[in-house]
């Protein structure tokens, strides 16, 4: 028997439909395969991040995410979704980058990208001191972790940056790619918006 793949929540393959403004400050608790740990976001940092990790929050995305870029010292990336028809409905959704506010210290959390306004789910968390490469290349944190910082730095990291290479993949074939060639990582159980001010 086979059993079917679930499948994602329908509001998420509508990203334009994801666009309610974000509180002055609210907090994201994620429930992962380590432990729980919570992120304080705060919309004047980078407000269009803050938007957009809010609604991606609510609508459930990070649900089953797995965190496929752990570098030990450096970064925790996860926000590529285990549904190849959710990551196909996101290509294209691009923010316009928020201006630097905030250094990329130790437990801020910003958006990944490719380039000048390329910013879609993808997020990272950094794991030490990043200011002086990461603030200059534009990167905008938009919150920090708050509590639980050493359940992220307990995640998985023996890949290392392996899976990054394989972005066309994960995107393609979702989760079950990456459990397939990668069984160790580490996965978001559940993301929720917890309090909000």
């Amino acid at each position: 028997m086979i059993l079917a793949t679930p499948s994602p929540p329908p509001a998420l393959l509508h990203p334009s439909a994801l666009h309610a403004k974000a509180p002055a400050t609210y907090e994201a608790k994620f429930t992962t395969t380590k432990g729980t740990f919570v992120v304080t976001v705060h919309r004047s940092w980078a407000p269009r991040g803050a938007d957009r990790f809010y609604n991606l929050v609510k609508a459930h995305f990070f649900d089953g995410n797995e965190f496929f870029r752990v570098v030990k010292g450096f970064v925790v990336q996860f926000g590529m979704s285990g549904y190849p028809s959710v990551s196909s409905a996101w290509q294209n959704a691009n923010l316009v980058d928020d201006p630097v506010k905030t250094s990329n210290t130790a437990g801020t959390i910003t958006f990944a990208d490719a380039g000048p306004n390329t910013r879609t789910t993808q997020v990272f968390i950094s794991l030490g001191n990043n200011a002086g490469n990461l603030d200059n290349q534009g990167f905008a944190p938009f919150g920090k972790v708050t509590t639980g910082m050493s359940v992220v730095n307990k995640l998985y990291d023996g890949y290392d940056d392996q899976p990054t290479n394989d972005q066309p993949q994960i995107a393609s074939q979702g989760n079950a790619f990456l459990k397939k060639h990668f069984p160790k990582l580490d996965s978001v159980t559940r993301a929720r918006i917890v309090q909000a001010h």
